[in-house]
């Protein structure tokens, strides 16, 4: 049996989300969908098998959210978002409390994505 958990996190301006999401991680928009042309957005962005669903609406899900994602090459992972240019996030690899190396970027809208590379 197989699983793919897929985080929803929530977004309040579709310019900023695609300039972090697509712009500063290097994400692919897989898809978009509103009801209407006054509709919320929501659409999904993806990395490989690293997929996020972001959504305008309301009811969906809270901002603030945090998201553990454990990644194989830590570095190479880091150098890639380090090498863009974003104002808006500075990040730096550190060790965890729990002995892994790891970094966070937080988005727009207070939602963390914290990247973990076992240590063993």
């Amino acid at each position: 049996m197989g699983f793919q958990a897929i985080p929803v996190l929530r977004i309040f301006d579709e310019d900023k989300a695609r300039e972090f999401y697509l712009g500063f991680l290097g994400m692919t928009l897989d898809w978009e969908h509103r009801f209407d042309d006054d509709a919320p957005l929501y659409m999904q962005v993806s990395k490989g098998n690293l997929v996020f669903h972001l959504t305008e609406h309301h009811g969906d899900c809270s901002p603030g959210s945090k998201v553990f994602v454990r990644v194989e090459d830590l570095d190479g992972l880091f150098a890639e978002i380090d090498a863009r240019p974003y104002r808006y996030n500075r990040p730096a690899i550190e060790v965890a409390p729990w002995g892994d190396r790891c970094f966070t970027l937080t988005d727009p809208f207070a939602n963390r994505i914290l990247f973990n590379e076992r240590s063993n």
